[in-house]
């Protein structure tokens, strides 16, 4: 039986898509490959990595996920900037979720930046 497709919703196993950067060894290289890896981040409980992936400006100094939400599936709605030449970027995305049995969604319009050669998420706009 083939592994199972990654939470970030591509089609690769999770190890061999968003699995690669929570281990530490690779960086995104992309802000929507960034926002992709976070949500799987959220989906497999990685706060470390959440943490890492922050801008210090706007990081929070800890991180408690609740364990009764869980992250199901990521709809990318739109995208600006974020390639392999820019600085900043954006994803507009919407994040489903099921919490105590019933199912939700959120819809953000992150805005990241590289800093020091890796994409970090910045925050989100209004």
């Amino acid at each position: 039986m083939p592994p199972a497709p990654c939470p970030c919703g591509l089609a690769e196993s999770y190890a061999a898509c968003c699995g690669r950067f929570h281990g530490g060894g690779l960086t995104a290289p992309t802000a929507e490959l960034l926002m992709r890896s976070r949500f799987s981040a959220f989906a497999v409980g990685d706060t470390g990595y959440l943490l890492r992936t922050w801008h210090p400006d706007t990081r929070p100094r800890q991180l408690k996920l609740d364990p009764a939400q869980e992250w199901t599936r990521l709809e990318i709605l739109g995208r600006t900037g974020g390639g392999l030449l820019h600085a900043e970027g954006t994803v507009e995305f919407r994040a489903h979720y099921r919490h105590h049995g019933r199912d939700g969604f959120l819809e953000e319009h992150s805005r990241f930046r590289r800093e020091n050669g890796h994409w970090v998420y910045l925050d989100a706009e209004a």
